[in-house]
Order: structure tokens, then sequence, then C-alpha cells
């Protein structure tokens, strides 16, 4: 299902167990700043994380979800049988054809790297923490990997996946994209 920014409801069982498993994988990890969409998910999940720390959560308006319009509720399937012109020109280049009353990979770039280089300017040197989404992800690790904005789709983001970004200098290094390993099941 697309949820977008348009469907802003809780975790349900899978995604706190997911958000308790992301806790306990960083639960090591210093940090100086805790950043996060305003939508409920992330911040239920992050304030399991901000539990375990004397930090509050800056909540940034430019992590929000896509818009994802009319679509969001539905799963591909059903996006296909409705709208299978637009679908089809939206996987062709989503950096420019926006989700049917939603916002495109450039809109939301326009938005997430803004908020994203405020964010890290003012932590140099110190290890954060940002809290955002699927497609907010992709728009920023494609920005930061110099991909064309239009194969942005193709970079997998897991819910609660762990992304590594190393800041310095001026430029940002990813080196770290979906790690699952703290939410893999025996």
């Amino acid at each position: 299902m697309l949820q977008g920014c348009e469907i802003d409801g809780p975790l349900n069982d899978t995604g706190r167990q997911q958000a308790a498993a992301v806790t306990s994988a960083l639960a090591s990890v210093s940090l100086s700043a805790i950043y996060a969409s305003p939508m409920q998910r992330a911040l239920e999940t992050v304030g399991q994380i901000a539990a375990t720390r004397s930090l509050d959560i800056q909540i940034v308006e430019g992590l929000r979800e896509c818009h994802v319009g009319r679509w969001a509720g539905l799963s591909w399937e059903q996006i296909r049988e409705r709208d299978p012109e637009l679908v089809a020109k939206f996987l062709a280049n989503p950096a420019v054809e926006k989700h049917p009353d939603g916002e495109s990979y450039f809109d939301l770039q326009a938005r997430v790297i803004p908020a994203f280089n405020e964010i890290v300017s003012r932590h140099a040197g110190q290890n954060i923490l940002i809290m955002a989404h699927n497609m907010v992800n992709r728009v920023l690790l494609a920005t930061l990997l110099e991909m064309d904005l239009s194969h942005a789709r193709k970079i997998k983001q897991t819910n609660c996946c762990i992304n590594v970004l190393q800041h310095s200098e001026g430029a940002t290094d990813v080196t770290t994209i979906n790690s699952i390993w703290h939410l893999e099941t025996e």
C-alpha cells in the first residue's frame, strides 16, 4: 500500500517490532541530536530511540514523506488498474512526473535537500540521527550519490533500515544503504 504523507497513522505490530529492533541496534551509538519527520509513524519509531537517551526529537517539516495524492492507500496493483497511463509515465520518470495530485521526486528533492543541509550544518563532527521515510530517503541518497533522480526508485529502503552517511568538509559520503541486519529473524 502506498501511504505517502496522506496516511498518518500509528505503527502496526510489525512496525513496533522493527522500531524496537532499530532502537536496540543503535543502543551503543553515541548521538548528539535526533531529527524526524512530523509524521506519526516516524515519531513513534524515533520516540523509542529518544526514550533511551536524554535528547529531544527535533521535528523537521521538510522530512515529511512525499505527497502521493489520489494514490494514497492503494496497492500498486490497484493503482495500475485505475491509472495505467499515469503509472507508466510516473514509473518511467518519477523525477518529473508527479503522483496525481501529489509531488514528483524533483518536488520532494526541493524540500528534502535544504532540510538535510540545514541539519548537517549544525552538527559538524557529531553523530546525529535523522528519521525519515522511504521516498525521502531514496531522493536524498540519489542526490548524494549524484544519480539521475529518475532512477531513485531503484534504491531499496526497508522500513527501519539504517543508512549511514558521513559528512565532513562540506561533503557527504554515503557509506551504508538499507542495512537490515538488525531486522533479520532466525
